[in-house]
């Protein structure tokens, strides 16, 4: 289920996706990123609808994800 990013508290909404840019932990070049550029640009592909927050129930877990990541998903039914 998609969770739309404006239902969520800002603080939470912050703290979900400073999460999430830590635990990827990914590679960015040459030229090191602060934590609030990398948080800026995910709130972006939020408002953009190219990232979205996934709530699974069988899981009872919240990630973020790409839309086409989430929509190739077997169970979802574009």
């Amino acid at each position: 289920m998609i969770i739309p990013y404006t239902d969520i508290d800002q603080d939470t909404l912050n703290n979900l996706i400073e999460y999430y840019v830590l635990r990827e932990g990914t590679d960015y070049g040459e030229h090191e990123i602060s934590l609030a550029e990398k948080v800026a640009a995910v709130k972006r592909q939020l408002k953009n609808a190219e990232v979205v927050i996934v709530y699974s129930e069988l899981h009872e877990t919240v990630n973020l994800m790409s839309k086409q990541q989430f929509l190739q998903q077997p169970s979802v039914n574009p």
